[in-house]
């Protein structure tokens, strides 16, 4: 049974900062977030060229930046394969809305310094460019150990790859780490056993009574994405689920003080 230490997170978290109200992974989706009520966010990490923890979902950066048209027709589109310096002028803002038209994609240093001022928690998932896996949770991880390394809670280091996740508790074994799963494939359990993992995070549907006892028993901690309505709010609250993701940070206002 993993040994948990006690769970510091709040229920309700906010996706990449603000759902779908803002435009994902930037700091003023954090902000928006905030103006709702909430005080836990997820949010997605990769890897610049260079080294940079940097929050970007996607491989590419067509969905959610002006790199086409900055960047020209021949320069390649992934954002891990640039460095900080051509990422960081990019407009990652006006796909979204003119509202937030010249908003930049912000480094993973921004974003905490952001929450640790404000006294928010939150949800690093690590999110490699692939082949960058070990990498990425390595780098991810240490840079996380130092930005929040006099912080009373750290933040949560979640994946769906389990090599990034082995890398980032070979190089800081102290984080917090939870396993994302789309699917619960064979032996999904004792691998988040295997990781030393607090919390199992599922797509909201993974959840029935059968699932949660068996994560529940071992220990685990069980989180859910990313739950947009009332009635799969409800079915997983009267399950007994920890903390649920989601997008809709304007239909559901996290209990004062944030829970």
């Amino acid at each position: 049974m993993v040994q948990a230490r006690p769970w510091p997170y709040p229920r309700w978290i906010a996706h990449r900062g603000a759902g779908q109200l803002a435009p994902e992974n930037t700091l003023a989706a954090f902000r928006l977030g905030a103006s709702h009520g909430y005080c836990m966010f997820e949010c997605d990490v990769k890897l610049s060229s260079d080294g940079i923890p940097f929050l970007l979902h996607d491989d590419s950066l067509t969905r959610t930046t002006n790199a086409p048209n900055k960047l020209g027709a021949q320069s390649s589109v992934t954002g891990g394969s640039h460095p900080w310096s051509t990422l960081a002028q990019l407009d990652a803002g006006s796909w979204h809305s003119r509202r937030f038209a010249g908003e930049p994609l912000p480094t993973l240093e921004a974003i905490a310094r952001y929450c640790l001022r404000n006294a928010y928690f939150l949800n690093i998932e690590i999110k490699p460019t692939a082949g960058l896996e070990r990498l990425t949770g390595d780098v991810v991880a240490r840079h996380a150990a130092r930005l929040w390394q006099n912080a009373s809670v750290p933040p949560l280091l979640t994946s769906f790859q389990v090599p990034a996740l082995e890398a980032a508790r070979a190089a800081q074994p102290d984080l917090p780490r939870g396993l994302l799963l789309a699917v619960l494939w064979p032996g999904w359990l004792e691998t988040a056993q295997s990781l030393g993992c607090v919390a199992i995070i599922c797509d909201h549907v993974l959840w029935d009574q059968v699932s949660l006892t068996q994560a529940k028993s071992a220990g685990f901690k069980t989180l859910s994405y990313t739950v947009n309505d009332e009635a799969t709010a409800r079915r997983l609250l009267d399950l007994g689920v920890d903390g649920l993701i989601t997008d809709r940070v304007d239909l559901f206002t996290p209990v004062s003080p944030c829970a």
